[in-house]
């Protein structure tokens, strides 16, 4: 058997195994003394053997790392499986939160409270034992409060490789109230674009 295809069924097996990314430093600790894999290219490997396998699921790069991922054509039978086996799902409040702190991170409670109009304490309870939000230090402002960030599970879970990866909020205004009302809503400011609108022109 070729060093390739032995290495290959390696990351693959640890993959599988896996709930978290892996990346090169996770998967070199799992080595014997003197066994080294170049994951980057492991992984062009086997997604080559995936696609002419035809598979229903690849290696996606999310996180800093890399994770099994199903194509989107097995979406509705997935989402059916989550919903029944009761894996996290979020509210619209909890959504809300989250979209404000991943795009204004770090940032406090009050500052959360300001955007949204209402008490987010609980909404914030609720991420932060499902480990998609994070304490990241103290802001240096009157009451010293806390600042509030995503981690890697909120990368995880939205399959994204780095909060870069999140859409621009002009795409997201045009994907949400559609290219006609475009004009409407720059009437309408959002108070999540004011610090991205000069990046955004």
């Amino acid at each position: 058997m070729k060093t390739i295809d032995i290495n290959a069924k390696i990351v693959e097996a640890i993959l599988i195994a896996s709930d978290e990314a892996i990346t090169q430093t996770k998967l070199d600790k799992c080595l014997d003394e003197g066994h080294q894999i170049d994951l980057g290219t492991t992984i062009k490997y086997l997604n080559n053997f995936y696609e002419k396998s035809d598979r229903s699921f690849f290696i996606m790069k999310v996180a800093g790392g890399y994770l099994l991922a199903t194509h989107r054509d097995y979406e509705k039978y997935i989402r059916k499986f989550i919903n029944r086996s009761g894996r996290i799902r979020l509210s619209y409040a909890a959504l809300e939160t989250l979209a404000i702190i991943s795009y204004k991170q770090p940032i406090t409670h009050p500052e959360i409270e300001k955007i949204r109009g209402v008490n987010s304490g609980g909404v914030i309870s609720t991420l932060m034992e499902r480990n998609l939000v994070a304490v990241k230090g103290r802001a240096n402002s009157p009451g010293r409060p806390l600042l509030y960030v995503t981690t890697e599970d909120f990368l995880k879970y939205f399959g994204l490789n780095s909060s870069s990866d999140l859409p621009r909020l002009k795409e997201l205004d045009e994907i949400i109230h559609g290219r006609n009302n475009k004009s409407q809503k720059s009437a309408e400011p959002n108070p999540l674009n004011e610090e991205k609108a000069d990046n955004d022109k």
